[in-house]
């Protein structure tokens, strides 16, 4: 993955494809790293692939949970650019919902937990997590 966000020209965008799921307060789930950072579950698009063939294949490889249902439409789209390597990440969040919260541990994440916006931004996450929560309105969710 290194190699490939190191090869992107700075014309173009890597794209993360992310899910927002919501719990019955509309808390959104986080996912904590092996490294101790929070990060929204989903991940990057792979060539070729639809994003709802990519959130399927993430969801699954990170957390071992099966997707019922992905917003045909994104609720949440913003751009950043990463400190270390400066290569600009285009982020698309689709709402879903999972069949239930039978969470396996992976080499990914170790560990689900729902968050309100003030209790993410007390949290050790990712600068494009911190750049959802902020944007994040429990009110434009049903």
């Amino acid at each position: 993955m290194k190699k490939e966000i190191e090869n992107i020209p700075d014309c173009f965008y890597r794209v993360s494809i992310k899910a927002l799921i919501l719990d019955e307060q509309k808390r959104f789930l986080l996912a904590l790293e092996r490294k101790g950072v929070w990060e929204l579950p989903g991940g990057g698009l792979d060539f070729g692939e639809k994003p709802e063939e990519c959130l399927v294949r993430e969801i699954k490889e990170e957390t071992g949970l099966e997707i019922a249902s992905i917003s045909k439409l994104p609720v949440y789209y913003f751009t950043e650019q990463t400190g270390s390597s400066g290569v600009w990440f285009c982020h698309i969040l689709h709402e879903v919902k999972v069949k239930d919260l039978a969470f396996t541990p992976s080499d990914e994440c170790v560990e689900l937990r729902f968050f309100s916006k003030e209790e993410a931004l007390k949290e050790n996450t990712l600068p494009h997590v911190t750049k959802f929560v902020e944007m994040y309105d429990p009110s434009n969710h049903k």
